[in-house]
């Protein structure tokens, strides 16, 4: 039964998709129900799968038992475990939030919202490159409509850049799997890192070019510079459910460069071993210094919390960059907290231009709001955290990012993300200080929140001091994961135990 739970990421919200797409004109209570009951299904299996994948083994699936490297199998292991985990407890506050009624200003939501999780989740646990890319491509169509959720000029506009981009992208991907396929044979990713240890010299410059092809595909998922310009928009465009929900789509990106480079172009790959660290180191720092100056910038909440996630986004490709099971290690807890907190903030974002009126989430003097002091108090715990200040997990993870530097990585990963950290602190305390504070003066009107959007944003915060409290075990699962990462050879042992063992003989 173990074994079979792999799948269950998969078909959980495909399943739960087709029930609510096949009722169109069903009543929303029994989408809501569904939808809820769907996610908070695949929650539980997630903790399953992270208490499975704690023991340190790796396990697949080998759908129709067509085994690999034939076959399409998915992996589970300690970074897709913790990947799926955090996709799903990220979804549950979201799908919550929704059900106060941003479901309702568009039909199909919850039906894309669920196969929007089926591809994330899929695009974790899948073992080769051409499943990988079908995975992106069924996440991107679910948040090309869920983008355009509730219609609006902005919405629009901002689709338009980000279905072209991606679509491009997408383009790309699959030429870049061409060229690898063509060059080793193979799509299955354990399957490719024997065939490249081996490779022929003459296929060196054409699997250098397929992988490089790939990691612009990844930096364009993930937000690296220059090819971040998409998100902000896009981000602070979408309805506040989807913009929560999207905070793990840049994450997929910089899982995929940790699967695929840590995998396939790990120690045995011989002259093209880590190949992507130095493109990803120098583009990270660029990430976080063009990131910092947007944050600055941002004169609306909700783009306030887009250049958010981008300067997190560097934060995250610089461990990649400096490539140690310390800094990856690293990596992983600042991962966890960033995707909940800024997803939080994206909802938090949403009520307080509620409560503001014709203001919305402009930076502009507004009326007082109903429940003014209880949106600060969160607002306050959310740019503490979100800004990496004591005592919350934002400062754990931005300390362990730093310490993990190295030699002269030190010289420059420190003042940028420190600078970067105080662009952060100076935006928020404006902010809070326009919204809260610098409001006109009259009598308050409006209505209470929902409880669902209460409970959303609440839900997502809390992982501040979660990860404060359970940061001992926490911090020792990303250790662990990272080891892992850096012997690929388990994984390939467990797919592949025949053509493993012929490898190592022939080293």
């Amino acid at each position: 039964m173990m074994q079979h739970l792999i799948v269950f990421p998969v078909v959980l919200p495909l399943i739960a998709g087709i029930l609510m797409l096949y009722q169109r004109q069903g009543l929303v209570r029994y989408k809501r129900t569904v939808s809820v009951a769907a996610t908070l299904l695949l929650l539980l299996v997630a903790i399953g799968l992270v208490r499975q994948a704690a023991s340190g083994d790796v396990t697949y699936y080998a759908l129709g038992d067509w085994q690999a490297p034939f076959g399409i199998v998915l992996v589970l292991d300690r970074l897709s475990a913790l990947m799926v985990l955090l996709t799903a407890t990220l979804a549950v506050g979201a799908v919550v939030f929704a059900c106060a009624g941003d479901d309702e200003k568009g039909s199909n939501f919850h039906g894309l919202f669920q196969w929007q999780l089926l591809g994330i989740n899929g695009a974790f646990l899948t073992g080769d490159l051409f499943n990988l890319f079908v995975f992106f491509e069924v996440l991107l169509l679910a948040s090309y409509a869920l983008l355009l959720h509730g219609g609006g000029k902005a919405r629009i506009q901002a689709s338009v850049h980000y279905v072209v981009l991606n679509l491009a992208g997408s383009s790309l991907f699959l030429i870049a799997v061409g060229i690898l396929y063509g060059a080793t044979g193979t799509l299955n990713m354990a399957d490719m890192a024997i065939r490249v240890a081996d490779l022929p010299v003459e296929r060196e410059g054409l699997v250098t070019a397929g992988a490089l092809m790939l990691l612009v595909v990844f930096a364009l998922k993930s937000a690296m510079l220059p090819l971040y310009f998409w998100l902000p928009k896009a981000y602070a465009s979408a309805p506040a459910p989807v913009a929560a929900l999207f905070a793990i789509m840049t994450k997929v990106g910089v899982y995929a460069i940790l699967r695929v480079y840590s995998l396939i172009f790990g120690d045995s790959a011989g002259d093209l071993e880590a190949l992507e660290q130095p493109w990803v180191w120098w583009l990270s720092l660029a990430t976080i210094a063009a990131a910092g100056a947007g944050v600055m910038a941002a004169r609306d909440l909700r783009l306030l919390v887009a250049y958010l996630v981008l300067v997190s986004v560097g934060t995250l490709l610089a461990g990649i960059g400096i490539g140690t099971p310390q800094a990856i290690s690293a990596l992983l807890y600042y991962l966890i907290h960033t995707t909940l907190i800024t997803g939080g903030l994206f909802l938090l974002a949403e009520m307080i231009g509620l409560q503001r009126g014709k203001a919305g989430t402009r930076l502009v003097k507004g009326r007082p709001m109903v429940q003014g002091t209880a949106l600060g108090i969160l607002f306050f715990a959310g740019a503490i955290a979100v800004a990496g200040m004591p005592p919350l997990s934002g400062a754990i993870g931005k300390a362990l990012m730093l310490n993990s530097a190295e030699g002269t990585q030190r010289l420059w990963l420190w003042p940028l993300l420190l600078v970067a950290g105080l662009c952060s602190m100076v935006a928020l305390a404006r902010a809070g200080s326009t919204l809260f504070w610098r409001s006109y003066r009259g009598n308050i009107s409006g209505s209470p929140l929902p409880y669902r959007q209460w409970f959303g944003v609440i839900w997502l915060l809390s992982a501040a001091p979660l990860l404060v409290a359970l940061a001992g075990p926490v911090s020792s699962y990303t250790q662990a994961t990272a080891e892992q990462l850096a012997n690929p050879q388990v994984l390939i042992r467990t797919l592949l135990p025949d053509q493993a063992t012929d490898a190592g003989e022939a080293q």
